[in-house]
């Protein structure tokens, strides 16, 4: 019985390729529409995009003065030590250097963790925004009965489809202006 099952799959098969024509492909009957947008001009044109690149860029340089902080710091103690290295005792000389070593090693300790703090504030403020804009893409993708929707930004070449990005950006800006409006 498998025997006459595969049998007759192959005849079908063989069938249906013959009645193609050479040079010719086969495609589906339906049409795929695909449309494209501008990621960064939808990100740009976001009041609370600029709000969250804002409160971003405040929290990087609040980090970079605490570490330059710490670094005079370390750089004064450095130079003290200089100064009275001749007169300690090998012992002593240790021990200072030693001392040294922590504050440098809590400097670069600091900065990796401010490093994976600015990410971690990052993602929780682009987390929303990023969803309005996969929202904004959604409903644009649905009502223009789109298939695929691609970035420009990150495709290396397109060519054809629709550009979505004005339309995505007025959905855009209104599911921004309701989200800001209830916070």
């Amino acid at each position: 019985m498998k025997q006459v099952l595969f049998v007759f799959a192959l005849i079908v098969s063989a069938v249906s390729f013959s009645q193609t024509k050479p040079g010719t492909t086969t495609t589906p009957t339906a049409q795929t529409k695909i449309g494209h947008v501008n990621s960064q001009v939808l990100l740009d044109t976001l009041p609370s995009r600029k709000v969250a690149m804002d409160k971003l860029k405040v929290f990087q340089e609040e980090g970079y003065k605490e570490l330059q902080e710490m670094q005079k710091s370390f750089e004064a103690a450095y130079q003290a030590y200089l100064l009275k290295e001749k007169d300690l005792s090998p012992m002593m000389q240790q021990i200072e250097k030693e001392k040294l070593m922590k504050k440098q090693q809590a400097i670069e300790e600091r900065q990796e963790q401010l490093e994976r703090e600015l990410q971690i504030y990052s993602d929780e403020l682009n987390r929303p925004i990023l969803d309005r804009v996969q929202k904004a893409v959604e409903i644009v993708a649905e009502r223009k009965k789109l298939s695929y929707v691609i970035d420009e930004g990150t495709t290396l070449y397109f060519k054809g489809g629709i550009d979505c990005t004005s339309e995505v950006i007025v959905e855009l800006l209104k599911l921004d202006a309701e989200a800001t409006k209830t916070k």
